[in-house]
């Protein structure tokens, strides 16, 4: 049921009734204007202050270097090395804080199942941190 304009033609009213949409941004413009400085009071937390200068002084750990070559053959940063004293020297390596990182270089004909028992070593006497090394690809 469509409302008339009140003339005689019978159509329906074209123009819009803006009083009931002044009213109601009216409305909220008065909300927003008495909440918005609500939203900016802020709660005062007193922050743990940092000492930086008696913090312990950070060593530098060097890396540990894993060489494996095609026949097995193990050299811990560039000495041989059998497998009895590299889990020796692992578990030693892993009681460390900071404990080092443990880079393992394969020799490029050598097959990964070597690789893998070397890396299950460090991991299993509980060296964390294990990479690989490689050379980067040429273009």
């Amino acid at each position: 049921m469509a409302f008339s304009s009140g003339n005689d033609s019978g159509g329906p009213m074209a123009s819009i009734n803006v009083t009931p949409l002044v009213d109601v941004m009216l409305v909220l413009l008065i909300i927003f204007m008495i909440t918005a400085p609500l939203m900016t009071h802020k709660i005062k937390v007193e922050l743990p202050e940092a000492d930086l200068d008696n913090r312990e002084s950070k060593t530098e750990v060097t890396p540990i270097t894993l060489a494996v070559l095609q026949d097995g053959s193990l050299f811990w940063n560039d000495e041989p090395i059998s497998k009895a004293l590299l889990e020796s020297r692992l578990s030693v390596e892993a009681q460390k804080t900071p404990q080092p990182q443990i880079n393992v270089r394969g020799d490029q004909t050598t097959k990964y199942r070597i690789v893998q028992e070397v890396v299950q070593t460090a991991q299993s006497q509980g060296m964390r941190k294990v990479g690989f090394v490689a050379t980067p690809q040429r273009p």
